[in-house]
C-alpha cells in the first residue's frame, strides 16, 4: 500500500482517532515535572503529523479534500477524560512472544502510577483468555515494585495465547471489573480483537479506552516506522549468521542456510542480510523464486561455485516460496496461515540435487526463531518500548480509543485500529531499500547472470 491509495480511496483511509468522551478534567501533569514550569508547549491538543513528505501528493489531497492526510501527534494533553483518582485499568499481552513485551508492560505501569497517580492496575493472564472467566486465569495486580526488574528478562510476565474469545465475555469482565481503560500489546490478530471489543463497549454505551501498543517482531503493521523488538531480533542474528558462515567455510562448497522470522514480509532477513554482509542470498515473501532453471535457486547455487568460491550463506524468512511446497493449508488460533517449513524443504532439494549431478555439497541449517523472539529488549529498542507505553497512557488518560501508538517519521502518533490493520506492510521489490539488500548480496549476478563477480 502507498500513499497513492490515501488519494485515490479516501472512503478506506480514515486517520481520525475515536474518543470515548469530551475532555473537561485538568491534567494531573501540570503539576509534576513533565512539563517546564512557565512554558505552554508541553501539552498537544490536536496537532498533526503529515503522513508523507512528498509534495505532489500532499498538493493532490489539498486540492481534492481540502485536507492533507496527517496523524494525530501523541502526548500529554492539557484535558484529560478519566479520572486518576477513580481510573482502573489493565494491560494484555497477546500472540507470539517479541523482544520488549516487559519493557512496555513496565512502562505502562509506571507512567500511569507516577505521572497519573492511578493505583488501581491489572494485568490480565494469558492473552484474550485472561478475560474470559471459564479459563481461570486471575488477573494480576502491578505496581512499580512488581515491574521493577522485568525489563531484564524476555517474554511476558503475564504470559499469551492466541485465538479469538467471546467478545461479550470479555466485556462483561471489563465492566464487571469497572475497567475504564485497557492497553492491549499485540500484532494484528490482537487489534482485530481489540476493534470488536471496542464494538461491543460503544454497543452498551460504556466509557472503557482501548489503546494498542503494536508489537509485531516482523514489523509488517502499516503506519508504522520500526515495531518495537524488530532491532532486537535483528541483532539477535549476527551470531546467527556469523555460525552460519563460519560452518560454510568449514567445508568445501559449504552453505550455511538459515530461516529467520517473517511470515508475509521479509523485514528482518532482509535488515540482517544487510547488517551482516557474509550473505550471499536473500530470499523473502514479497520476491518469489523458483528451484529450477536457468534462473532458479540451485543454478545461483551452481553460480556461486563458478566463481572459484567454496562457501555460501543464505538467509531464507519462513514465508518465501511457500508456492513451491506441497500440502493442505493450515491456520493457526489466530487465523494466521501456517507457514510449511522452508528451511527443511531448501536442505532436502539442494542436497538431492547436487547428489544427482555427483557434486559435493555440505548443508549447515539454523533455526534460531525462537531464541531471537524470546530475547530481552536492547538499547534502543527498550527505550522505544517506554516511549510507546508512556504515549499509550496519554492517549487513553485523555479519552482516545480504538487505536494504536506509532512512531511515524520520527514523531510520536495515534493511528486508528482499522488502518493499521488494514493490509501488511510489505518490502518493496522495486523500492531503495530492497535494491540495497541486492547490492550487498549481489544475488542479481547468482540468480540472473546481471553483474560481475
Amino acid at each position: 500500500m502507498g500513499f497513492r491509495e490515501v488519494i485515490e480511496h479516501p472512503d478506506r483511509y480514515d486517520f481520525d482517532v475515536e474518543t470515548v468522551g469530551e475532555c473537561l478534567l485538568d491534567s494531573p501533569l501540570a503539576a509534576t515535572s513533565m512539563r517546564v514550569a512557565g512554558k505552554a508547549g508541553g501539552y498537544v491538543n490536536g496537532q498533526r503529523v503529515l503522513l508523507t513528505r512528498d509534495e505532489a501528493v500532499l498538493k493532490e489531497h489539498f486540492a481534492r479534500y481540502g485536507k492533507t492526510p496527517s496523524l494525530e501527534l501523541a502526548g500529554p494533553h492539557a484535558k484529560i477524560y478519566h479520572d486518576p483518582m477513580w481510573a482502573r485499568a489493565a494491560i494484555v499481552t497477546c500472540g507470539g512472544l517479541c523482544p520488549g513485551l516487559n519493557n512496555v508492560i513496565k512502562g505502562l505501569v509506571r507512567s500511569l502510577w507516577f505521572d497519573y497517580g492511578v493505583r488501581t492496575i491489572y494485568g490480565i493472564r494469558y492473552g484474550y483468555l485472561g478475560l474470559v472467566p471459564g479459563f481461570h486465569h486471575p488477573p494480576i495486580q502491578l505496581d512499580p515494585d512488581v515491574v521493577d526488574d522485568i525489563h531484564e528478562i524476555g517474554g511476558t510476565i503475564l504470559g499469551s495465547s492466541r485465538g479469538e474469545q467471546d467478545v461479550k465475555a470479555m466485556v462483561d469482565t471489563l465492566q464487571r471489573m469497572n475497567i475504564n481503560m485497557l492497553f492491549t500489546i499485540g500484532g494484528d490478530g490482537t487489534l482485530r480483537g481489540a476493534q470488536k471489543i471496542v464494538e461491543e463497549i460503544k454497543a452498551r454505551n460504556l466509557a472503557i479506552s482501548v489503546v494498542g501498543v503494536p508489537k509485531t517482531v516482523d514489523n509488517d503493521l502499516q503506519f508504522i516506522d520500526r515495531s518495537f523488538g524488530f532491532e532486537t531480533a535483528v541483532y539477535e542474528t549476527f551470531d546467527v549468521l556469523s555460525s552460519a558462515h563460519i560452518e560454510a567455510k568449514g567445508a568445501h562448497n559449504g552453505i550455511g542456510l538459515v530461516k529467520l522470522m517473517g511470515r508475509d514480509s521479509g523485514f528482518i532477513a532482509a535488515y540482517a542480510s544487510m547488517a551482516n554482509t557474509v550473505v550471499n542470498l536473500c530470499l523473502v515473501p514479497e520476491v518469489p523464486f523458483t528451484l529450477d532453471g536457468e534462473n532458479g535457486l540451485l543454478r545461483a547455487i551452481e553460480r556461486r561455485w563458478a566463481t572459484g568460491k567454496t562457501h555460501m550463506v543464505i538467509v531464507v524468512a519462513e514465508g518465501a516460496g511457500q508456492e513451491l511446497i506441497a500440502g493442505e493449508e493450515k491456520r493457526d488460533a489466530s487465523g494466521n496461515v501456517l507457514k510449511k517449513d522452508i528451511g527443511e524443504f531448501l536442505v532436502s532439494r539442494i542436497n538431492a540435487h547436487f547428489a544427482a549431478i555427483g557434486k559435493e555439497v555440505h548443508v549447515k541449517y539454523f533455526d534460531p526463531s525462537y531464541s531471537i523472539r524470546s530475547v530481552p529488549a536492547h538499547g534502543t529498542d527498550a527505550i522505544l518500548c517506554n516511549l510507546l507505553a508512556v504515549n499509550a497512557v496519554h492517549a487513553a488518560m485523555a479519552g482516545r480509543t480504538n487505536c494504536i501508538v506509532s512512531q511515524w517519521d520520527d514523531a510520536p502518533v495515534l493511528v486508528p485500529c482499522r488502518m493499521a490493520t488494514i493490509e501488511r506492510k510489505k518490502i518493496d521489490p522495486d523500492g531503495p531499500f530492497w535494491q540495497a539488500v541486492l547490492s550487498s548480496t549481489r544475488q542479481n549476478y547468482y540468480f540472473h547472470g546481471e553483474a560481475s563477480e
